[in-house]
């Protein structure tokens, strides 16, 4: 029988890359013991909203056309709000992706003449073009939604008194960005976010507080909505969909807020009464059944590349040792070689299109390139191994996912090989 070194070798991952990999697993034991231990909790966490909720074999089937009466549907928005501690939820796989989501949180819940304001600094990018900071068709912008931004300072903690004198009478929605997006900054844990809520509504109470959760499901043992946003919005084929989920995203929280949300998303009358779930519940329940888990898979693979890589010398964000709030991982190369040799060794370790060779170019919603490397079941599925970035500087990759963490770990490695192999990393790396 071969070893899984031998094994590794098939992937051609030399036996230097193996060692030092290994090297870096042994020291993280301690480390992977605590995010199973999350995993744990949350796992327990989900099978008790099912539970509390009646799941049964019948709301494991669909409905088409108008979709009244969808038990399977209406039960899994009850487990959503369950697990959120929320009045109510929208789950449906008529939110295209998280964009949709959160576009439709902001579009459904902000009227005209109203602001929204960022208190944690840039949206992400395709959020641009939904608020109009970059002009397209339907912005905010353009139905009269003013919007502010109040930056970081530079050690990445709030400008409370530049918040306090952002927040005024129009001051309708604070939008916070969980994850990093394409920036250098930390993630923001669920406490720093509760502590950041707490100050917005001392100042004006009635402000809607919603949080972008994409990237951070189920990586702490509390969500936002327990330390008191209004809202949290999300993308299915992210942590919660576990893998499985086809398509969809959710929106969880105060049930005036969902309510808007649905009846933007079908029409006025109709609100959550139609969509139909056309036989993808199933992947729906499974794939937040198996999140808790799959999302640890992912943990472990962030943590082992920000290890690996610094330790060569490049800068991570979070660093090897800092807690983690999302799943993702920055890694700044400073130059386009390697930030492109690290999306295609993740693209040569994928199950589908692994003889694809991705390049950068001119992606929909992006001011600069981007480079996105992505074999997944489920086309564009960032729960599974994934990594992209912006051709600009300062030229870092986002890593991402792994259903697994043999998965993610051999993605890990198939990185620094490729980096190596076109020796922007160099032979002496195991030295570190």
């Amino acid at each position: 029988m071969e070893n899984l070194s031998q094994q590794y070798q098939k992937f051609g991952i030399s036996e230097a890359v193996y060692t030092y990999g290994e090297k870096i697993l042994a020291s993280l034991q301690e480390r992977f013991r605590q995010i199973d231990e999350v995993a744990e909790y949350n796992q327990l966490k989900v099978i008790r909203a099912m539970q509390e909720c009646n799941v049964s074999e019948a709301c494991l089937l669909g409905t088409t056309g108008y979709g009244y009466n969808d038990l399977g549907r209406d039960t899994l928005e009850k487990v959503y709000a369950s697990l959120f501690h929320t009045e109510d939820a929208l789950v449906r796989p008529q939110i295209t992706c998280g964009t949709h989501a959160l576009a439709l949180a902001l579009m459904s819940n902000l009227r005209p003449g109203d602001e929204l304001l960022s208190p944690v600094g840039k949206p992400y990018d395709t959020l641009e073009e939904v608020i109009g900071i970059r002009p397209s068709k339907g912005s905010l912008k353009e139905y009269g939604i003013s919007y502010s931004q109040v930056d970081l300072l530079p050690d990445g903690s709030f400008d409370y008194e530049g918040i306090r004198a952002a927040i005024h009478d129009k001051t309708k929605l604070v939008t916070i960005q969980r994850s990093k997006g394409y920036q250098t900054r930390p993630t923001l844990s669920v406490e720093r976010i509760g502590e950041l809520i707490r100050f917005v509504k001392k100042i004006k109470p009635d402000v809607i507080c919603m949080v972008d959760n994409c990237y951070g499901e189920f990586v702490e043992t509390k969500e936002p909505t327990d330390v008191g946003a209004d809202m949290v919005v999300g993308s299915l084929i992210k942590n919660p969909g576990g893998g499985l989920a086809p398509i969809g995203g959710y929106i969880a929280g105060k049930k005036e807020c969902v309510e808007n949300a649905a009846y933007r998303l079908t029409s006025p009358g109709l609100g959550k009464e139609v969509g139909a779930s056309l036989g993808i519940l199933s992947s729906f329940y499974e794939g937040l059944f198996l999140a808790p888990t799959v999302t640890a898979g992912a943990l472990k693979g962030a943590v082992f590349s920000a290890n690996i890589y610094e330790k060569i010398g490049f800068p991570v964000i979070p660093d090897g040792t800092q807690s983690r709030h999302d799943i993702i991982q920055a890694v700044t190369f400073g130059s386009p070689e390697g930030v492109i040799a690290f999306c295609q060794g993740i693209q040569a370790a994928a199950s589908v299109d692994s003889f694809v060779t991705p390049e950068p170019w001119d992606m929909p919603g992006y001011d600069s390139q981007v480079i996105m490397a992505a074999g997944a079941f489920v086309s564009g599925s960032s729960i599974e191994l994934s990594a992209d970035g912006p051709i600009a500087p300062p030229y870092a990759v986002y890593f991402q996912g792994g259903l697994t963490f043999p998965h993610a770990k051999l993605g890990i490695l198939k990185t620094l090989q490729n980096l190596i192999d076109k020796h922007i990393v160099t032979e002496d790396f195991q030295k570190a």
